[in-house]
């Protein structure tokens, strides 16, 4: 009888998951592109410090977690912080072969991947030897009217360079 009342209440509690189907390797190309140029761009911005272009690529709510930092809430807050401590500081290159897109249900996609920094007076593009890395989660939401904005952001395991 236990036995039974616990199978019951198992089954009556059981969540049902039902799987994705897989995303189309045309779909997950095509995600893969955008998401690819709007970091191209976004980071196009960032290391020109064009914060004005740069703000456009975040929500209003945005929070932003970095692992020597900690939490930044909100977009001003972020771009505020960029002028003072980034603009003329700092570029960002992607590392090759490290981005990584995948889709989010009904919100938009998740972009990971791996940067290196670099001082933009001495390199124009960050290499092994002269950058510190980190790696990075952003959460990109396909909002109504087909624009896509960074909700949330983790930037973690910084490294410096030796």
């Amino acid at each position: 009888m236990k036995k039974t009342l616990l199978f019951l209440t198992l089954l009556a509690t059981t969540v049902r998951v039902e799987a994705q189907p897989p995303q189309s390797q045309e779909a997950h190309d095509e995600l893969l592109k955008t998401i690819s140029s709007l970091d191209a761009q976004l980071f196009d911005a960032y290391n020109h410090c064009d914060l004005e272009k740069l703000a456009t690529y975040f929500t209003e709510d945005l929070e932003f977690y970095h692992d020597q930092s900690g939490l930044s809430r909100t977009r001003k807050t972020m771009i505020d912080d960029i002028r003072k401590y980034v603009c003329g500081k700092a570029r960002r290159d992607l590392v090759p072969g490290t981005l990584e897109v995948y889709p989010l249900k009904n919100f938009g996609a998740v972009e990971i991947g791996a940067h290196r920094f670099c001082d933009p007076n001495k390199f124009k593009t960050c290499g092994e030897k002269d950058s510190g890395i980190a790696k990075f989660v952003m959460l990109w939401q396909h909002q109504e009217g087909g624009a896509w904005k960074i909700t949330r952001v983790i930037s973690f395991d910084h490294v410096s360079s030796k």
